[in-house]
C-alpha cells in the first residue's frame, strides 16, 4: 500500500513538472508588414461620463445593481497588464475618469504611468474631460471641455493628443471635424454611429474613409482624415474578451480538451479579410473593447497576444498590437487619394422608422440649464481675470468641471437616466454656488473706488437672481419705502457696447429708474400674470425647498447700456413716476372678450406684429424700415409619440418617432391680452390650459421674442406627447432650408433629400430633423426668415415655407437604446408630482435677402451672452458718491470689430462682415501690461507654428493636387499686436502680462 501511494505520487510529479516546463512565450512583437493585410489590434474601453449610473458611481463601482461598471478597475487593470509585455498598446480618452484615478494614485504608480505614457504603450487621445455630444452643444462649450483635458495632459505628461476618438455621439457635426479636430491638431478623427443607409453604401464604396472638409471658409486648410467604423465601436463578432464574455476563447494547450487554435485563427482570418473589402489599402482597425471594458485587463490582453502569436505563425495576414496613431500614419503612408466628405453626418438612423432626432430636444430644462451655466461661466472667468484670480477662495474651477462633464453625449443630449440627469444639475448648482461668489466679490472690488479701498468702508454684498425667468428675484422685491435705493450693476461680457431692455420684478408701482450719472430714465411698468406667478411660486418651493417671502406685482423694465466687456450702474427708487409712465402699465389694452376691429396692431418701433381678434393669431409681420411684409402665422401642435406596439420602436429619449399630429385645442381656456408702452409691447395668450406664451416687440430692436410657458404635458390619456411650434409663411422655399452647426456655420438642408446617398425615407417628419444650437432659417427671393434659440432643440422645415421647433417631450415609452426609462419628466413638491414645465424663448425675424447673417450672428451672440445682472442696496447717495459706477475692461476708445467677438473670436459670413478684421490686442487688455503674445492651437496645448508643421496633408479623389487658396490671417508682429482674423476663423492666444 506504501509502494503503490510512492508511486501515485511520482507519477503526479512528472506530469506537473512536464506541464511547467510548457510554459508559453507568446511572440507579440509584430510591427506592419508590407504587402500583407495588416490588422492593428486598438484595445480600448468607452467609460460614459454618467449614463446609466453618475459620473461618480461609474467610477468607483457603486450602484452594480443598474449596471456592473467600475472605471477605477480598469485603469487599475491596465498599468500592470502593459507591465507585464512592453508590445501592449491601450488607449483611455475620458479626462473626467482618468484625472479622479491619477489624483488617487502614489507617487511611484504615476511616474510608471508617465513611462508607458512616454513610450507609446499608453495613448490618451480625444483628450476632453468627456466624448462629447455634437448635436445639443455649443461650440464653445466644445472647446472649453476640449482644452481643459488637454491643457492638463500637456501639464502632466507634455503630451498633445493627435486623435479625435468621437465613437459613441449619435451623428457627427461639421464643427466637431474642422474645429474640435483639425483646430487642435489632431490628424485624423474616427467615429462609429452614421446613418445605416449611408454606411451601406460607403461599404460598398469603400468610402467609410474620406477626408472630411466641415468648412467652406477654411477648407483644405482645416480638413481632418476620418474614419467610420466598419459596425460600432465594439470588435468583430466572437472577440469579446471580457471576463464572463461568451466569445471563444484560444484553446492552445493540446494536453486539454476543446483545443482549437485552426479555427480561432481561421475565423480571426476571414473577419479580416470581410473587413478589409470594404476598407482601402491593407490595413484595417479592431477596436478590441467597448462600454466599461477591461476591469480585468488581462483577459483581453491573453486572448490578443495568442491571435498575435498563432495568426502571423500563420501567415495569411499580419495582426499587431496598435494605437489610432499607428493606424493613421500607416494609412497616410500610402500615399492614397480619400474619397471627400462635405456638411455633416445628421441626422442618424440605426435602422428602418428609428431617426435619432428626439434627443435634439430632450430634458429641455438641463439643455436650457447648461445654456445658461455656460455662459454665465464664460461672464465670470473675464470678472475672475480682472480681479486677480484667488489660490485659496473661491475660484470658477468647480463650474468648469461641472459644464465639461454636462457635454457628455449622454448629458446634455438627455439620454441618461433621471437620477443621472439630477445628478448633472446639481453638480451645475454646486459649481454656480462658487462661481457666484467670485463674480460677487470681483464686482465689490472692481466698483470700490481706488480712493476708498483703505478707508475701512464695508465690503459691498453683492446678490443675483438664477431664477429670474420664473419671476423669482428676492434683491429686486424689496421695499424702498425706507428710503434705500435698488443698485443694479449690468456687466456685459461682449466686446462691444450694447444696449438692451432689462425686466425685474418688483413689490411697488411707484418706482423709478437712474443712471449712473442720476439722471432719470424712461421704464415701463408690465404687470405680473397669473400664469408667472403660479410657475414661481410652485418651482420656487420645488427647487428650493421655499415659498416665496414676496410678492411682486410687476416687472420693471428698463433700457440698460454698458460699456465693452464692462459695466454700468442704474438706481432704482422709490419716486413718483411720470403721467405717460404710469399709464403706460396698460394692464389691458385688448382682451379676447372685447370686438372692436379685425386687427390689432403691437409694436412701439419699426417692427410690427398684426393679429386677427377674431382668432387672436398672428398674421402679418411688418419691418417699417426695411419694407419687409410678410403674412406669418404661429401655431402650437404635438406629435403622438408611438409606443412600439407595431415593431417595438417607440418614441423615447432618443428616437423620435411621431404616430399621429394634433393641433392644440383651446380647451375653453383660450386667452388673449396686450399691454402696451413706451419700451415694448407684449402680447399674452393662453393657448389651453398647458401652453401660454408672451410675445414681445421693443421699441428699438427689429425681432419678435416668442417666451413660450409649456407643461405639465398632460398624459392622462395615456399618450405621449412631443410638442412644436410652427411658424407658417407663403414663402417659396423648394424644400430648402439651414441649420446651424453646433452655433457656428450654416449648412444647407434639403427635405427628403441626402447629398451622399439616394435616401430612402420611412419618417417624413422624423427624418427631416436637424439639431438646432443657434438658429435656423428659410428665405426665397426677397425675403429670410430666421429663427434663433435660447437653447439646443429639434427643427425642421416639413413644408416649404414654415419652419418648426420641438420645444418640449414627455412620452410613456423606452425607445430601446438602453436608457430603460420612459422620458417622462416631473418634478415634485412634497410628494405630489406634476409633468414638468418649460419655460425658454425663441426670436423671430424676417430681413429683406442677403441682410439677415449679420443680425443671426451678433444677435445670436448676445442671446448666448446676456447682461450679467447683481444688486446691492445702498442708503441714500451713498453708493452713488463713493463707488466705482461705470468700468470697460478695454480701452474706453476701443470696441471690436462688429464681426469679431471676445472669449473665442470669431467672425461671420454677412456680406459686410465677411472680411478680414483686425484686433488690437494692447487696447482690449488696456489695464494689463502685454510681455508676450504666443499663437497655440484652439485647445491651447500646443504652439500653432508647431502644430502647423506637423500636420499631415491628406490627398482628395478627384483634386488636381492644388487646394484652394484659403485666407487666414497673418502672424502677429510682436511690437503693434493687432490680430487679424479671416471669416469664420478662431484664432487661440496665450498672453502673458508683467
Amino acid at each position: 500500500m506504501a509502494i503503490g501511494a510512492w508511486i501515485l505520487i511520482a507519477l503526479m510529479c512528472v506530469f506537473w513538472c512536464e506541464v511547467e516546463s510548457k510554459y508559453m512565450v507568446y511572440n507579440t512583437t509584430s510591427k506592419i508588414a508590407p504587402g500583407k493585410l495588416n490588422v492593428h489590434l486598438v484595445a480600448h474601453t468607452h467609460d460614459d461620463v454618467g449614463w446609466l449610473k453618475t459620473v461618480d458611481q461609474y467610477y468607483v463601482g457603486s450602484n452594480n445593481s443598474i449596471q456592473g461598471a467600475c472605471v477605477q478597475n480598469v485603469l487599475d487593470s491596465i498599468v500592470p497588464a502593459l507591465l507585464a509585455d512592453k508590445n501592449r498598446k491601450f488607449i483611455y480618452v475620458e479626462q473626467a475618469f482618468f484625472q479622479r484615478w491619477w489624483r488617487d494614485q502614489s507617487e511611484a504608480v504615476q511616474e510608471t504611468v508617465k513611462q508607458l505614457i512616454n513610450s507609446g504603450q499608453l495613448e490618451l487621445i480625444n483628450g476632453g474631460m468627456c466624448m462629447h455630444d455634437e448635436a445639443a452643444t455649443h461650440y464653445i462649450d466644445m472647446i472649453d471641455q476640449t482644452t481643459l483635458g488637454h491643457r492638463f495632459i500637456k501639464s502632466e505628461f507634455n503630451v498633445t493628443p493627435r486623435i479625435g476618438w468621437q465613437i459613441d455621439p449619435f451623428g457627427h457635426s461639421a464643427v466637431q471635424a474642422y474645429l474640435l479636430s483639425a483646430e487642435v491638431g489632431f490628424d485624423s478623427l474616427f467615429f462609429a454611429r452614421i446613418d445605416y443607409q449611408d454606411r451601406a453604401k460607403r461599404k460598398d464604396e469603400k468610402s467609410l474613409e474620406v477626408v472630411w472638409r466641415g468648412s467652406k471658409s477654411l477648407g483644405s486648410s482645416s480638413q481632418i482624415f476620418a474614419g467610420v467604423f466598419p459596425e460600432n465601436y465594439d470588435p468583430p463578432s466572437n472577440f469579446n474578451y471580457e471576463v464572463n464574455d461568451d466569445s471563444p476563447i484560444v484553446q492552445d494547450n493540446m494536453e486539454l480538451f476543446d483545443y482549437n487554435v485552426p479555427e480561432r485563427v481561421n475565423e480571426f482570418v476571414a473577419a479580416a479579410l470581410s473587413q478589409a473589402n470594404i476598407t482601402r489599402t491593407n490595413h484595417v482597425m479592431w477596436t478590441m473593447g467597448t462600454d466599461f471594458k477591461y476591469q480585468y485587463a488581462h483577459t483581453w490582453f491573453r486572448q490578443m497576444d495568442k491571435f498575435i502569436h498563432y495568426v502571423n505563425q500563420d501567415g495569411r495576414v499580419n495582426a499587431l498590437y496598435s494605437t489610432p496613431s499607428i493606424y493613421t500614419d500607416a494609412k497616410y503612408a500610402t500615399n492614397k487619394a480619400w474619397p471627400l466628405k462635405t456638411d455633416d453626418y445628421f441626422p442618424y438612423a440605426d435602422r428602418i422608422n428609428a431617426y435619432w432626432t428626439g434627443y435634439f430636444t430632450s430634458r429641455p430644462a438641463l439643455k436650457g440649464y447648461v445654456r445658461t451655466m455656460s455662459s454665465y461661466y464664460l461672464a465670470a472667468r473675464q470678472l475672475e481675470f480682472f480681479k486677480g484670480r484667488s489660490k485659496v477662495g473661491p475660484n470658477t474651477d468647480s463650474l468648469a468641471d461641472a459644464l465639461a462633464i454636462a457635454q457628455h453625449h449622454d448629458a446634455v443630449s438627455g439620454t441618461s437616466k433621471q437620477h443621472v440627469a439630477d445628478d448633472y444639475a446639481k453638480r451645475l448648482s454646486i459649481g454656480y454656488e462658487e462661481t457666484a461668489k467670485v463674480v460677487e466679490s470681483s464686482l465689490a472690488s472692481m466698483t470700490r473706488s481706488s480712493s476708498k479701498a483703505d478707508s475701512g468702508s464695508p465690503v459691498t454684498e453683492f446678490h443675483q437672481c438664477l431664477l429670474l425667468n420664473i419671476s423669482y428675484c428676492p434683491p429686486s422685491e424689496v421695499d424702498l419705502s425706507n428710503g434705500k435705493n435698488l443698485v443694479v450693476v449690468v456687466y456685459n461680457p461682449l466686446g462691444w457696447k450694447r444696449e438692451d431692455v432689462i425686466r425685474i420684478p418688483v413689490i411697488d408701482e411707484n418706482v423709478i429708474v437712474k443712471d449712473s450719472g442720476g439722471k432719470e430714465i424712461e421704464s415701463q411698468l408690465l404687470p405680473l400674470q397669473n400664469a408667472s406667478l403660479a410657475i414661481r411660486n410652485y418651482y420656487s418651493v420645488a427647487y428650493l425647498g421655499k415659498f416665496p417671502s414676496a410678492t411682486p406685482k410687476y416687472w420693471l423694465a428698463f433700457s440698460a447700456s454698458a460699456p465693452p466687456i464692462g459695466f454700468n450702474t442704474y438706481f432704482i427708487s422709490r419716486g413718483k413716476r411720470p403721467v405717460i409712465a404710469t399709464a403706460s402699465k396698460s394692464h389691458v389694452v385688448y382682451s379676447s372678450e372685447e370686438k372692436r376691429s379685425d386687427v390689432i396692431e403691437v409694436g412701439p418701433g419699426d417692427v410690427k406684429l398684426v393679429y386677427s381678434k377674431n382668432q387672436g393669431k398672428l398674421i402679418r409681420y411688418i419691418n417699417s424700415r426695411t419694407m419687409v411684409k410678410e403674412s406669418v402665422r404661429q401655431s402650437y401642435s404635438f406629435y403622438s409619440g408611438d409606443d412600439g406596439s407595431v415593431d417595438e420602436q417607440a418614441s423615447g429619449a432618443y428616437i423620435f418617432r411621431p404616430n399621429h399630429t394634433y393641433h392644440t385645442r383651446s380647451d375653453g381656456q383660450a386667452s388673449f391680452t396686450v399691454l402696451r408702452g413706451p419700451l415694448l409691447d407684449e402680447v399674452h395668450q393662453r393657448i389651453n390650459s398647458w401652453i401660454y406664451q408672451i410675445t414681445r416687440v421693443y421699441k428699438g430692436k427689429e425681432y419678435a421674442e416668442f417666451e413660450f410657458t409649456v407643461g405639465p404635458i398632460p398624459i392622462d390619456d395615456g399618450i405621449g406627447k412631443e410638442v412644436v411650434t410652427q411658424i407658417s409663411t407663403h414663402m417659396k422655399t423648394n424644400k430648402t432650408f439651414y441649420t446651424d452647426s453646433s452655433g457656428r456655420d450654416f449648412i444647407e438642408r434639403i427635405r427628403d433629400y441626402r447629398k451622399d446617398w439616394n435616401l430612402e425615407l420611412n419618417q417624413p417628419v422624423a427624418g427631416n430633423y436637424y439639431p438646432i444650437d443657434l438658429g435656423l432659417y428659410i428665405k426665397d427671393d426677397s425675403k429670410e426668415l430666421s429663427v434663433l434659440v435660447d437653447r439646443s432643440v429639434g427643427g425642421a422645415s416639413i413644408k416649404d415655407g414654415q419652419l418648426e421647433l420641438m420645444l418640449h417631450r414627455r412620452l410613456l415609452h423606452d425607445d430601446n437604446r438602453g436608457v430603460a426609462e420612459a422620458l417622462n419628466e416631473t418634478v415634485c413638491v412634497q410628494n405630489k408630482c406634476s409633468g414638468l414645465t418649460i419655460v425658454g424663448k425663441y426670436y423671430l425675424r424676417i430681413d429683406p435677402l442677403g441682410e439677415a447673417a449679420k443680425w443671426r450672428r451678433s444677435f445670436g451672440q448676445e442671446i448666448y451672452s446676456p447682461f450679467l445682472l447683481a444688486f446691492t442696496e445702498q442708503d441714500g447717495d451713498e453708493w452713488a458718491n463713493s463707488r466705482i459706477l461705470s468700468f470697460s475692461g478695454m480701452d474706453p476708445s476701443y470696441v471690436l470689430p462688429d464681426n469679431v467677438a471676445m472669449i473665442t473670436l470669431q467672425i461671420g459670413e454677412d456680406k459686410d462682415l465677411s472680411v478680414m478684421a483686425s484686433v488690437q490686442v494692447k487696447k482690449v487688455f488696456a489695464h494689463k501690461k502685454i510681455n508676450e503674445v504666443t499663437e497655440m492651437s484652439l485647445s491651447a496645448n500646443q504652439g500653432r507654428a508647431e502644430m502647423e508643421k506637423k500636420r499631415l496633408v491628406w490627398k482628395v479623389e478627384g483634386s488636381s493636387g492644388e487646394s484652394p487658396k484659403v485666407v487666414r490671417g497673418g502672424p502677429v508682429d510682436p511690437s503693434i499686436l493687432v490680430v487679424e482674423l479671416a471669416p469664420m476663423e478662431i484664432r487661440t492666444f496665450v498672453i502673458e502680462f508683467h
